[in-house]
């Protein structure tokens, strides 16, 4: 089923108020589910198998909040969506929450009427070429054709690298990931340019992947992180801090095998955390265990992280800048008290 009509079935046909100010938590309580857009089907990060069940980093992180605001990481309604719908669902209230491999930049911040609760993934631009083209380096690249997917950062991104290395390319945009797969390993493209993160869960797509590799340069900073409508402060503060608990509870050596055990933590900072005593939850309009509901759903960050796109996956991504901040990696949450 295409996103768009999707999107339409959601606006007319559910409980769903659009506006902001209508009070998301509200509207999400009383709908019995947090509707979350992903993608159209992104391997590590949000796709459905062939029975509909929907895995992945960006999956994980809607459950979470579902979690969080209703007690039960089951009570998503996923919606998939292309790059072009992303911010027209979100914006008219189709979606709660945007979940969806997304960029935060100045522009949708500030301009498109959404608001960027944290960066999930530190992600960067990369490149990936047949291994028979014999290159080593996006350097030598010039005189490529180029695929990049229509509507998104990544276009610019490319022009701007070509252009700074005084290197001509011909850019072939599609308009989904699906459309450049196809066109990528028919010979239509010799690049294939987005996300370092997207193209090793692309690669793993084509017919025999270990003809394919991904060159080492990052040429962008692509901070990927989930995003709310702008107008409703305290759904925002539930996002951002689900994102927070998320690291957090990594921070503390909670998991989802010792999360039980933590309510009978010494540790005061643990047992707040958990809700053992005093009450976060209440600030946030949420149970006062709801940081334990999130963790007992889907584990702490490093969990889901390995689980989806680390060394348990089929991925097999270096976990790099996504470490906590203590382990020399940019992960870091504010304090939750």
């Amino acid at each position: 089923m295409k996103g768009a009509f999707i999107i339409a079935l959601l606006l007319a046909g559910t409980a769903l108020t659009g506006p902001a100010e209508a009070g998301t938590l509200a509207t999400v309580k009383e709908r019995g589910k947090v509707a979350c857009g992903v993608s159209q089907g992104v391997a590590g990060f949000s796709a459905p198998d062939n029975s509909g069940n929907w895995a992945g980093f960006d999956v994980d992180f809607c459950r979470a909040v579902a979690a969080a605001t209703l007690g039960d990481p089951d009570k998503v309604s996923f919606v998939p969506l292309s790059t072009k719908e992303r911010f027209t669902a979100l914006q008219s209230g189709a979606v709660d929450l945007l979940s969806r491999q997304t960029t935060w930049t100045l522009s949708r911040d500030a301009g498109q009427g959404m608001l960027f609760a944290g960066t999930a993934y530190y992600d960067g631009q990369g490149f990936m070429i047949r291994r028979d083209l014999g290159v080593d380096s996006a350097l030598k690249l010039s005189g490529a054709t180029v695929c990049a997917e229509q509507g998104t950062t990544t276009e610019q991104n490319v022009a701007d690298y070509f252009s700074a290395n005084k290197m001509e390319y011909e850019p072939v945009v599609i308009d989904s990931a699906e459309g450049i797969i196809k066109a990528f390993e028919t010979g239509r493209c010799d690049v294939y340019t987005t996300d370092a993160s997207a193209l090793y869960a692309q690669r793993l797509k084509l017919a025999d992947p270990d003809a394919f590799t991904v060159l080492p340069e990052i040429i962008s900073k692509e901070p990927l992180g989930p995003a709310v409508r702008q107008g409703d402060d305290n759904w925002f503060a539930i996002v951002r801090w689900t994102l927070f608990a998320l690291v957090e509870a990594e921070e503390l050596g909670l998991t989802q095998a010792t999360i039980e055990a933590g309510l009978q933590s010494a540790n005061p900072a643990v047992r707040r955390f958990l809700g053992a005593e005093g009450d976060n939850g209440q600030q946030l309009g949420l149970d006062p265990r709801w940081a334990y509901n999130v963790v007992s759903a889907v584990g702490n960050y490093g969990e889901m992280f390995e689980r989806n796109l680390g060394q348990e996956s089929d991925l097999k991504i270096d976990r790099g800048l996504n470490r906590l901040w203590n382990a020399g990696g940019l992960m870091y949450a504010a304090p939750a008290r």
